[in-house]
């Protein structure tokens, strides 16, 4: 019998090497689908220090199978992404800040490798103890659409053998090391991208009468676009619709001819999703057209929202109780952000949980997506250790229903 204990001393054990991997992945990220060596670096760990045969999907992601007793009983998978974004790393002398100049791990995605690779470990380690098989997904593309959770789905990463459950870890700067946070249920938004282009007539600033407007309509249109959220939606149920980019192009005495907006549009429920998209485009164009001007909407549809299967995520729960200790495990809210991790929580009964990473000593309360954002190390051991013990409860428990 596996005990929590064995797994904590032992995640503590491998905490020196498992700090090594996270820092070389750190120095060394790599953007979207770009992800080569980071591949070569967990295919090498897996492979030469575990003895496991690898899959590649989608051209990076890697996939591993670890075999318990009777390995057909129940599979469950655990996920971790390995992309990293386009940011530019403060210089504040830490010695594994990125090599690869204005591309930064700022999401955390080289401690998820790096704890998968650490309960892979200890899976390895003890497949004579479990009954079932444990399916190692590290994920390209996570920050960037049509994200990797879907291309992974499409060739098949939940098949062969069919995955029962998912579960999947993510940093959470506002947590505290050694705490996890866990919501049953709705959880995260789905993400669309909204591009709008603002037609219009441009002129001299001193001499509007012979210019059509595009940024006075913009304006207008921003506003009205307000009212998608403020009077369409449903009060209960959780809507964003912002703009962070309009380009005018124009001068203190120039009137340009068009304008480019960009957005975003996040929601938890898919009919509201769809009937919002065409609210945007039926208000966009009343208020350009009303102005004289005209209007492309362009919507591109991005992750749906993800769902934590409810049963699933309240056994998470209390393992992580079992396993942390009561007060280590908090109730999460609705966050508003998004995550591919959807796509598998659309398709399995799925868990996607957040391990804390915040120490006020360390200095590592930066937001995630963020040039200062790092981790307190010692997370690692409690990411490694908890994965390992979440998947080994779950193999014990019978198959759910979707």
């Amino acid at each position: 019998m596996i005990t929590k204990s064995e797994l904590q001393n032992r995640a503590l054990e491998l905490q020196p090497r498992l700090v090594e991997i996270r820092r070389q992945i750190h120095a060394n990220p790599e953007l979207s689908f770009q992800e080569y060596e980071t591949a070569k670096l967990i295919e090498s760990y897996l492979q030469n220090e575990l003895g496991l045969k690898t899959q590649r999907m989608a051209n990076t992601g890697v996939v591993a199978l670890i075999e318990g007793q009777n390995p057909g009983s129940k599979v469950v998978g655990l996920r971790a992404d390995m992309d990293a974004l386009p940011i530019v790393e403060v210089e504040d002398g830490r010695p594994y800040r990125s090599k690869n100049e204005g591309v930064m791990h700022a999401c955390g995605h080289d401690v998820h490798s790096t704890c998968l690779l650490g309960a892979a470990t200890l899976l390895q380690e003890r497949r004579h103890e479990f009954s079932g098989t444990v399916k190692l997904v590290f994920q390209p593309g996570e920050e960037k659409l049509p994200g990797g959770a879907s291309l992974l789905i499409e060739e098949g990463v939940l098949n062969n053998p069919p995955v029962d459950a998912m579960i999947g870890q993510h940093i959470m700067p506002r947590i505290q090391t050694g705490k996890t946070g866990f919501r049953p249920g709705l959880y995260m938004a789905s993400t669309d991208e909204i591009y709008i282009t603002v037609h219009g007539k441009g002129g001299h600033g001193a001499m509007p009468q012979f210019a059509l407007d595009p940024v006075l309509m913009t304006s207008h249109m921003i506003v009205a676009l307000q009212q998608v959220v403020s009077r369409f939606a449903d009060p209960s149920v959780p809507s964003v619709l912002s703009f962070g980019k309009v380009t005018a192009a124009g001068a203190t005495n120039v009137i340009p001819s068009k304008v480019d907006i960009e957005g975003t549009f996040r929601t938890l429920n898919e009919t509201w999703r769809s009937e919002a998209h065409e609210h945007i485009e039926r208000i966009a164009k009343g208020v350009v057209e009303g102005m004289g001007g005209t209007v492309d909407v362009r919507i591109v549809k991005g992750y749906p929202f993800l769902h934590n299967h409810e049963t699933l995520t309240i056994d998470c729960q209390q393992d992580a109780r079992d396993y942390l200790g009561k007060d280590q495990v908090e109730d999460l809210g609705i966050w508003m952000a998004a995550e591919d991790f959807s796509y598998y929580s659309q398709a399995a009964p799925s868990c996607f949980y957040r391990l804390g990473t915040w120490t006020e000593a360390k200095n590592t309360g930066f937001s995630v997506h963020h040039a200062s954002f790092d981790v307190d190390e010692e997370a690692i051991t409690v990411g490694s250790g908890l994965m390992a013990f979440l998947a080994i409860q779950e193999l014990k428990r019978p198959k759910r229903m979707k």
